[in-house]
């Protein structure tokens, strides 16, 4: 939706907003679908949605908010239908959270014992996140937290995340907290000081903190709170009496070098930890370093996510030598960090430790060409069972195109490939598409907009994917594909055109601003017509 408003902007008298057009409509569905079934901080709570399930919820969400965002367009059909797309995205998201916190249906064949889970599971976790998101007094607090004293209760998750409390409220929650801590599994603490001073909200953490202190934690998610290292520390008793933590998120936290030497210096043991996540924090390369600490010392990991966190070369270098001694990684994103080529180097030498990897997310990482191709390499060699490859926006070109298609050619579980944002143009796109062809029966969702393709790159892609069993969608927006060529993929997809993305921001008559390249001949057509002929990938042996 958003990509239409940016066009809107840019002709806002030949544009109207509504109605989204089906292949959008079917992309929503599919988002909020793959949002249902993807572990989170609130599936944890609330359960993780059948694929099945998912799909028939997310069709029933949009078909609601079409409705409601129709009969608001029907009241101003002359306007621009701006208003109409707001409210299908609020009654969208707001449907989904509902869907969320309502968990998995209980089936009726055998209904009788996924009832007695759904109880036991609303019996052992305790949960004041619902509702809007408000401060909480400590009246409200002594009416709210009383379950947690009453007799035989056998909670053993808390969330009270989305309630902002104060220093009275906080100190209502003490004797609560003391009450249940040994008994507890999980504590979610995620954004309950918003919008208090700091010197009440880090004295609020020093009451939680002190009260939770000793208990055994599995999971504990502390995200969302501008920790800070003085927030961190004021978490210090909790955080040193943690000796045997699966999971730990401090996601937007303002963690700063020195919160992140807090960190490492506060946690004594790191031995279980499967999950770790850092995302959107302002950690630098020294940050990286004490990050870098905690990871050589959690041989378990599974899933570490440090996106988005201002990490550079040298901080990238360390952090990538401190992941090769986690043998069991199996998801990593570090996206939106200022790697370099240097760092990318360094990444791909981590590759091969990590046997069962099935997603990876280097995007925005400064790759470039050389960094790219010893990534590329080191995964067509290893990972093996790899699902999800996105490298958006690293300043890739054509000359990397044979290293990374060698390597998508290699990785045949393959659902979602991302290579957005790029320069790989059509000698690229041709290489990979030639590559999409064979096998890949799993592939879901390809990804190549904005990289200068054109006619040839565009159709070579869509004739890859079209058969694809279960394939949804294909993205090359924001290309230079000229209006034959569009027609040739619109045709190719003609009895499944939902399986294509928006062409909107196509622009038929754009430019290759290299002008060598053009020189030389790269970008033209009746070239890249006759490589199709005879075009093969060259493996490595």
């Amino acid at each position: 939706m958003d990509l239409t408003a940016h066009t809107f902007q840019r002709r806002p008298l030949s544009i109207k907003l509504w109605p989204p057009s089906q292949s959008t409509r079917i992309m929503l569905v599919e988002r909020m679908t793959k949002n249902l079934t993807t572990p989170s901080v609130l599936s944890r709570k609330y359960g993780l949605l059948s694929k099945e399930e998912a799909e028939e919820d997310s069709k029933r969400i949009e078909e609601s908010a079409f409705a409601i965002a129709n009969q608001n367009y029907e009241k101003e059909p002359d306007g621009d239908g701006s208003s109409a797309v707001q409210v299908y995205a609020t009654q969208s998201s707001k449907l989904m959270l509902e869907v969320i916190k309502r968990g998995p249906r209980t089936k009726v064949d055998g209904g009788a014992a996924l009832r007695e889970k759904a109880i036991a599971a609303s019996e052992n976790f305790f949960d004041i996140s619902g509702g809007r998101r408000a401060f909480i007094e400590a009246e409200e607090a002594e009416e709210l937290l009383k379950p947690l004293k009453a007799p035989g209760n056998s909670y053993r998750k808390i969330c009270f995340s989305n309630r902002s409390f104060g220093l009275d409220a906080a100190r209502v929650a003490e004797p609560f907290l003391v009450s249940v801590k040994d008994k507890l599994t999980e504590v979610d603490l995620s954004d309950f000081v918003a919008g208090r001073p700091e010197a009440e909200a880090l004295e609020v953490m020093n009451i939680f903190s002190s009260a939770l202190e000793g208990c055994n934690l599995r999971c504990l998610d502390l995200s969302n709170n501008a920790l800070g290292e003085k927030g961190v520390r004021a978490f210090g008793a909790l955080l040193k009496s943690q000796n045997n933590l699966e999971e730990l998120y401090l996601m937007n936290d303002g963690i700063s070098e020195e919160a992140a030497l807090a960190v490492c210096e506060l946690l004594p043991s790191t031995e279980k930890l499967r999950i770790l996540h850092f995302h959107n924090n302002m950690t630098g390369d020294e940050g990286a370093l004490a990050i870098s600490e905690i990871v050589k010392h959690s041989p378990a990991l599974e899933d570490f996510r440090c996106s988005s966190t201002r990490v550079g070369s040298d901080g990238g270098v360390s952090l990538c030598e401190a992941l090769s001694t986690c043998s069991r990684i199996k998801k990593l994103d570090l996206r939106d960090n200022m790697f370099g080529v240097e760092a990318g180097v360094a990444l791909s030498k981590a590759i091969p430790s990590f046997a069962d990897l099935t997603e990876v997310y280097f995007s925005y990482l400064n790759l470039e060409d050389e960094g790219t191709e010893a990534l590329a390499h080191a995964l067509k060699e290893s990972a093996p069972s790899l699902e999800v490859l996105e490298m958006a926006g690293n300043d890739i070109t054509a000359k990397a195109g044979a290293a990374l298609a060698a390597c998508i050619a290699a990785k045949q579980f393959l659902t979602k490939l991302n290579l957005s944002e790029n320069e790989l143009k059509d000698e690229g796109a041709i290489l990979i598409g030639k590559v999409l062809e064979e096998g890949h029966g799993q592939l879901i969702e390809v990804d190549m907009s904005t990289n200068s393709i054109r006619r040839v790159g565009a159709r070579v892609l869509a004739q890859a994917v079209v058969q694809k069993p279960g394939f949804k969608m294909l993205n090359i927006n924001a290309n230079f594909i000229s209006e034959e060529g569009l027609d040739e993929v619109k045709g190719i997809f003609k009895s499944s055109p939902y399986m294509l993305g928006p062409l909107d921001e196509n622009d038929p008559e754009g430019e290759d601003l290299d002008e060598e390249a053009d020189e030389e001949g790269a970008g033209n057509e009746d070239e890249l017509e006759a490589k199709l002929k005879d075009l093969e990938i060259k493996h490595e042996e």
